[in-house]
């Protein structure tokens, strides 16, 4: 199963702890900044997108001897950092598994600029590969129908995000459903799996899914 990791600027404190060690393997797409904090993990980016204007030119030399693909963007521009690496995993790898780190900490915008962005019709298809990844959450996108998840072991507490208007039932949870209509966006947090896997379905729109522990 093919899969691409994308490194945007949010702070490190909450990445990973095998990401901040270096530990996650590539291929990865890093933008801006995020570049060179790959490198400095010993991580090359196959590529490397932003507009770069808050770097020092030795600081893209660094870069540029570092990655072979080096795409500058201005900075007045039409899509976020988030969604030019996203195109790009996509157009350029088509992975079965996107994996984004740096995207949930940090400005609160930027965070729902990431966490809403799987809604843009050129997204939609693929949002069930997507997923944003801290150092306390783990978090999904899932298309009408029916599902089943495992839990991962680090993890404790579940929620489920409707992202619009959707009739929801969940199972093998703490706190179940059956046939719920939920009219709007709302987070039903804090559930937990009874077991080792839990199944959900709905309708309509999409479901954010989140993992996450204290």
């Amino acid at each position: 199963m093919k899969v691409i990791n994308l490194l945007v600027g949010g702070p490190t404190a909450e990445w990973p702890e095998a990401l901040k060690k270096g530990q996650i393997k590539g291929p990865w797409i890093g933008a801006d900044r995020g570049n060179l904090r790959l490198i400095k993990l010993g991580i090359n980016p196959t590529v490397a997108i932003g507009d770069f204007d808050s770097m020092s030119t030795d600081e893209l030399k660094v870069v540029k001897q570092h990655v072979k693909d080096v795409r500058t963007f201005p900075a007045r521009k039409d899509f976020t950092d988030t969604e030019l690496l996203l195109m790009c995993a996509i157009r350029d790898y088509d992975p079965q598994i996107i994996r984004i780190y740096g995207a949930t900490g940090g400005r609160i915008d930027h965070f729902l600029s990431n966490l809403f962005m799987v809604l843009e019709p050129r997204f939609r298809k693929y949002a069930e590969r997507v997923k944003l990844i801290d150092d306390k959450n783990s978090i999904g996108f899932y298309l009408p129908g029916k599902h089943l998840i495992h839990k991962e072991p680090d993890k404790k507490y579940l929620a489920f995000v409707p992202l619009g208007g959707m009739h929801v039932s969940l199972s093998h949870v703490e706190y179940p459903l059956d046939h719920h209509w939920i009219g709007f966006p709302r987070s039903y947090s804090s559930n937990e799996f009874i077991g080792d896997y839990a199944k959900f379905s709905f309708d309509q729109n999409i479901m954010c899914v989140i993992q996450s522990k204290d």
